[in-house]
């Protein structure tokens, strides 16, 4: 009974995506797009299950996330393009969808570099100087009863709420928009490494101290070895965070990147390539994600 319940999300996603393909076949009512790049994407769904579900590796995780990415395309390619169900320029058949990472994606590669760009400029500003200075206000009880107060009233304020002022403020929307990130991400790292040196063993801090460290030494000796795992672990919703600030922040004003590529499209009512950008920004997280997965794995050996 068990190797049954196993072997049933494998199954499933290989029936959804024969069903899937059948779907595709049949004549609809939509006038459809190429269905190339839709087959693609059901394929590379397909693929990446099949790959997990052999290395044995979180396969049955695998199987059920394939099962109802593939059951989300049957049933939106069944009512959009064979039923027509739905408001044709709301509802887009995903045949079109998926075309238009054919079509634009000249604008698309502009727009995940663009967004990169100033994501890694923010992202690496905020997360060394939160850390750096926690650091230093944990260490130091004259820092910590002067800023951490000041912090628990900045952090909970959404760093996007200072975005239109920014704007007008900075001489570029780039320098604004990597203000915003910058304020979005470095409060709450600052607090959150305070808290983190608060917890280190006084044991290991009285040891530190019999041997005389400078404070240089305390800090990348003892501190950082200690904090990095926490700081590496908490990369993920740091990143999260800072991908949306920037994304809100695209869509204020600034002409080119993720967001843009949205907003742009939006105000034209072409919600094909709206539809389209959202994916493309899934993808995108998607990819960091794993990249921010795999630093951890690697910088993190006992995880």
């Amino acid at each position: 009974m068990n190797r049954e319940k196993k072997r049933l999300p494998p199954i499933l996603v290989h029936l959804l995506f024969l069903l899937l393909l059948v779907l595709v076949a049949l004549p609809g009512k939509n006038e459809k797009a190429s269905p190339l790049l839709f087959l693609c994407a059901a394929v590379l769904v397909e693929g990446l299950c099949l790959y997990r579900i052999l290395r044995g590796k979180k396969a049955r995780a695998a199987g059920d996330i394939g099962a109802f990415i593939l059951l989300v395309f049957a049933a939106w390619e069944l009512c959009t393009t064979v039923l027509g169900v739905g408001h044709p320029v709301l509802a887009p058949t995903p045949e079109a969808v998926f075309a238009v990472f054919g079509s634009q994606w000249r604008l698309m590669l502009r727009g995940i570099g663009s967004s990169l760009s100033l994501l890694g400029v923010g992202f690496g500003l905020a997360l060394p100087l939160g850390a750096l200075l926690g650091m230093l206000a944990g260490w130091s009880p004259r820092l910590r009863d002067s800023l951490v107060p000041i912090a628990r009233i900045l952090a909970p304020i959404p760093a996007i709420i200072y975005a239109p002022y920014l704007i007008a403020l900075m001489p570029t929307f780039r320098s604004a928009s990597a203000l915003v990130i910058v304020l979005g991400i470095f409060w709450p790292t600052f607090l959150q490494t305070v808290g983190r040196v608060g917890g280190i063993d006084p044991h290991i801090l009285d040891s530190a101290r019999a041997l005389c460290l400078s404070g240089r030494e305390m800090v990348f000796q003892i501190f950082l070895p200690y904090l990095l795992p926490g700081l590496i672990s908490g990369l993920r919703v740091s990143l999260s965070t800072s991908f949306m600030l920037l994304t809100l922040a695209e869509m204020m004003g600034s002409s080119s990147g993720l967001g843009y590529f949205i907003k742009n499209f939006a105000d034209y009512a072409n919600y094909t390539n709206v539809i389209a950008g959202i994916f493309l920004v899934a993808l995108v997280v998607t990819a960091l994600n794993g990249a921010v997965s795999l630093i951890e794995k690697k910088a993190v050996r006992w995880k």
